[in-house]
C-alpha cells in the first residue's frame, strides 16, 4: 500500500517586478525590429534584417539588467529650531535608488503651503551643502539650482516638476527654502516621483510620499503692562501684595517681635525710642492670570506676517504675548477656549510653560456652535477668584457678551480685550448692504457700552502699553469691597 503523495513544490515563474511598466518607448521598439525582421524573411531582403539588427540589439542590451526595486522619497523638514512667523524656512524632498540600476530621469514634485513661500528650490550639486544639512547625493549627476521666486505663468516655484538622475545606492536631495508667512502647523508635501530607466524602456508607478508638518509659531507682539496685579495669590513672585511678609515693598515700622530676623532691625528708630523697632515689609506674590480666546466666530482675511489680520491672528498674537510677559514675570498662566471645543491649558509658570503654550495655540480654530459653551467652559472650579481674566474677544456674537457680564456678575476680575479688525470693510453690495453695516456696527458698540455699565473694561489691543490703563482701574477697584454672584 503506497502512501498518500506529496505534492513536488513549484518553483514559480520569474515575474516582471512589480510597479514597473513599459514605455511608448519599448513598444514602437519591439515593433520596428519584429516588422522589419518578418519583412527582411518574407521577402528576402537581407537588407531589412540588417536594419533591424540595431533596434533588437539596443533593445535587449537595455533590457539586460532590469530594476528590482520601486524608488524611495522621503521629506525632511528643516533643523534650524523654533520657526517664528517671518522666520527662513527650509525642507528637503529627497529621492533614493536602492536599486543596482541608474536612474536616467527622476520627475519629482511636492505640494507646499501656501502659507510657505517657497522662493529658492533646486538639486545640490556634489560638494555644495544644502539648507537643511542633508548630505548631497554622491555621483549623482549634478543638476542646475532654480532660484527665481516663480516658475512659468507666474506659478509659485514648488508648484512644478524638477527632473535629475539618480546613481546606484545614492540620494538626491531637492532643497525647498523661503519664508514662513502665518503661524499654524502647515504640511510640506505630499511629494511624488517616478522614475525612467534602462534607457528610457522602463518607467515606474508614482511613489507618494506623506507630508510633513511645519510647525511655526506666532510672532509675540511687543507687550508690557507695569500695573500691579489685582490679586496676587500665590506664594512668591514679582507683585506686592497687602499682607506682611518677606518682600521687598516697605510697609511700615513695628516693634521687635519673637522671629523677627536682625536684618530687618530699623537702628535709627530703635535708637531714638530706645526700644528695638523693625521694618515691616508686604510679602511678593505671585498671581494667574487666565487667557480666554473667543472662538466662536471668525472675521477679516488674514494677509501673513506684515499684512492685515484676521480675528484669530490678532487673538494667537496677543495671547503668545500676554503670556511671554506674565510668565516671564514669574506668574502662572493658563489658556482656556470659549467654543464648542472648551480647550484649556492648565495653569503653570516657567520656559515650559511658555512653550506649551506656543504648542498650544497652534491648534487654535474658529468652530461656531449653536448651543451655549458658558457652563461647558466655566465649570465648577475651574477659575480662580483670584484671577486675572483676560478675555481675547471680537464681540461678534451676543454670547461673547453675556459671558462677560456673568463673570463680571460672579466678581471676576475680568479685562476684555477687541480683537475685530480696524480696517473691517463694509460690503460693496448694492442695497441694503452698507446701511445693514453701519446699523451693525451702532448695536455692537451700544453693546460695548452695556458691558462698561457692567463693570467690564473693553481695550482694543494695540500692542505694548495696551492694559495698562485698565489694569490700573482694576487693581483700583479690587481694593473696593466685592460682592460675589449667587
Amino acid at each position: 500500500m503506497t502512501g498518500p503523495t506529496v505534492p513536488r513544490p513549484v518553483e514559480p515563474e520569474p515575474e516582471p517586478a512589480a510597479g514597473w511598466a513599459p514605455t511608448w518607448a519599448l513598444g514602437r521598439a519591439v515593433l520596428l525590429a519584429g516588422l522589419l525582421l518578418v519583412a527582411g524573411v518574407l521577402l528576402g531582403r537581407v537588407d531589412l534584417i540588417v536594419l533591424a539588427a540595431p533596434f533588437a540589439l539596443g533593445t535587449a542590451y537595455a533590457l539586460r539588467r532590469r530594476p528590482t526595486a520601486l524608488p524611495q522619497v522621503w521629506i525632511t523638514p528643516g533643523d534650524d529650531g523654533p520657526l517664528v512667523e517671518g522666520g527662513e524656512v527650509t525642507a528637503a524632498v529627497s529621492v533614493g535608488n536602492p536599486d543596482t540600476v541608474d536612474y536616467d530621469l527622476v520627475v519629482l514634485r511636492s505640494r507646499v503651503s501656501p502659507w510657505l513661500r517657497i522662493e529658492r528650490a533646486g538639486f545640490a550639486r556634489d560638494g555644495d551643502t544644502p539648507a537643511t544639512g542633508a548630505t548631497p547625493a554622491t555621483g549623482a549627476a549634478p543638476a542646475d539650482r532654480v532660484t527665481p521666486a516663480v516658475g512659468g505663468g507666474g506659478r509659485p516655484v514648488a508648484d512644478r516638476p524638477f527632473v535629475t538622475s539618480v546613481p546606484t545606492a545614492a540620494a538626491v536631495d531637492l532643497e525647498l527654502a523661503g519664508r514662513a508667512l502665518r503661524w499654524g502647523r502647515h504640511p510640506v508635501g505630499p511629494a511624488g516621483a517616478r522614475v525612467a530607466t534602462a534607457g528610457g524602456l522602463l518607467v515606474s508607478r508614482a511613489v507618494i510620499t506623506e507630508p510633513v508638518g511645519v510647525r511655526v509659531y506666532p510672532r509675540t507682539e511687543p507687550f508690557e503692562a507695569v500695573e500691579a496685579m489685582p490679586r496676587a495669590a500665590g506664594l512668591v513672585g514679582a507683585h506686592h501684595s497687602r499682607r506682611p511678609g518677606e518682600g521687598g515693598e516697605l510697609a511700615g515700622v513695628r516693634i521687635f517681635a519673637p522671629g523677627d530676623r536682625l536684618r530687618r532691625i530699623d537702628w535709627r528708630v530703635s535708637l531714638r525710642a530706645r526700644q528695638l523697632h523693625v521694618a515691616a515689609t508686604l510679602s511678593d506674590r505671585d498671581a494667574e492670570v487666565v487667557v480666554l480666546l473667543d472662538v466662536l466666530a471668525e472675521a477679516g482675511r488674514s494677509g501673513g506676517v506684515g499684512g492685515a489680520a484676521s480675528v484669530l491672528d490678532t487673538t494667537v498674537r496677543a495671547t503668545a504675548a500676554i503670556a511671554e510677559h506674565y510668565l516671564h514675570r514669574g506668574d502662572r498662566v493658563s489658556l482656556l477656549e470659549y467654543g464648542p471645543g472648551a480647550r484649556r491649558l492648565r495653569p503653570a509658570a516657567g520656559r515650559r510653560q511658555y512653550l506649551t503654550v506656543l504648542e498650544w495655540l497652534l491648534d487654535v480654530r474658529a468652530d461656531s456652535s449653536p448651543h451655549e459653551p458658558y457652563d461647558q467652559v466655566f465649570g465648577p472650579q475651574q477659575l480662580s477668584s483670584d484671577a486675572l481674566v483676560v478675555v481675547l474677544t471680537p464681540l461678534l456674537d451676543e454670547r461673547s457678551a453675556q459671558m462677560l457680564a456673568r463673570l463680571a456678575r460672579a466678581g471676576r476680575f475680568v479685562v476684555a480685550v477687541d480683537t475685530l479688525p480696524t480696517d473691517l470693510t463694509p460690503p460693496k453690495d448694492r442695497g441694503w448692504a452698507e446701511v445693514a453695516y453701519r446699523l451693525w456696527r451702532l448695536d455692537r458698540e451700544t453693546m460695548i457700552g452695556q458691558l462698561r455699565e457692567h463693570g467690564v473694561p473693553v481695550v482694543r489691543w494695540a500692542g505694548a502699553g495696551s492694559l495698562d490703563q485698565v489694569l490700573r482701574d482694576v487693581a483700583r477697584l479690587a481694593t473696593a469691597p466685592r460682592v460675589g454672584g449667587r
